[in-house]
């Protein structure tokens, strides 16, 4: 059995899979610790706990994300881009377009019939929209990460947070809630704010192609997803596993790129 290793270290978490024979997933692990920290040595030993194989069974190892220069132990660096897409398509063949939204980027990725790079665009020059600015939106509203969704579906209107820039928009937020605004509306209202933000994305890929998957750690929020569809109007897949989708393409490319070398 040959044994390949994908990891891929974000700005705020880290993630690692190993995979048997280019299908079967042995192991994964996702950690809240993200590039220029112990991240990837931490990743890394969570995901060979406990399986009984260790780096020297890998054939072998790409890295991606921001910190995948910093994965000494990697054969090939590969772009999150491609990563993403080459994990969702094997997960999902019919995904032709992806929304992935990490810790401090978002991105929009379009598909073709074969799982090839069509067309994407990421927003990595601000916060806001992201996992970070709902970070942040969580500790001012003092509602867990955990629990946003469940306060989203409980609004009774979404409250407007219209402010581009993660700073302007907690000072909406405290203003509102100075104002007596619910904190359930205002969540709505957050979650609207990432979902316009994303949508902007996507549009600019052309036009939507159906079937949609959402990845990355905001695609666990329930809340995010259902503001996430009624901006796009279209019915939206969680991908399993959501975190972890990076770091399978990461592992399905070492394959490939193991299989070239024999």
């Amino acid at each position: 059995m040959v044994y390949t290793l994908g990891i891929d270290i974000g700005s705020s978490s880290s993630k690692a899979l190993i995979l048997a024979d280019g299908k079967d997933i042995v192991s994964s692990a996702a950690i809240q610790v993200g590039t220029g920290t112990s991240g990837p040595g931490r990743v890394m030993e969570e995901v060979f706990r406990d399986t009984g194989l260790s780096l020297e069974d890998i054939a072998f190892t790409v890295a991606t994300g921001y910190g995948r220069f910093s994965v000494k132990e990697a054969d090939k660096q590969i772009s999150e881009i491609t990563c993403h897409a080459k994990g969702i398509f094997h997960l999902i063949p019919g995904a032709r377009t992806i929304i992935d939204i990490g810790g401090q980027d978002a991105k929009a990725i379009r598909l073709g019939d074969n799982g090839n790079i069509l067309q994407f665009y990421m927003n990595d020059k601000c916060a806001a929209g992201t996992g970070r600015f709902l970070d942040v939106m969580s500790r001012v509203l003092e509602i867990p990460l955990d629990n946003m969704g469940d306060a989203h579906f409980k609004a009774t209107e979404w409250a407007a947070v219209s402010s581009t820039c993660t700073v302007f928009a907690e000072s909406e937020v405290i203003s509102q809630l100075s104002n007596g605004v619910p904190r359930e509306n205002i969540v709505a209202g957050v979650h609207k704010s990432v979902a316009t933000k994303t949508c902007a994305l996507v549009r600019r890929c052309g036009e939507l192609q159906q079937e949609v998957v959402m990845c990355g750690g905001v695609a666990k929020n329930p809340g995010a997803v259902d503001a996430m569809e009624k901006a796009l109007g279209a019915k939206i897949t969680v991908a399993p596993n959501p975190q972890i989708t990076g770091a399978l393409g990461a592992a399905l490319l070492a394959w490939e790129a193991y299989q070239k070398q024999q």
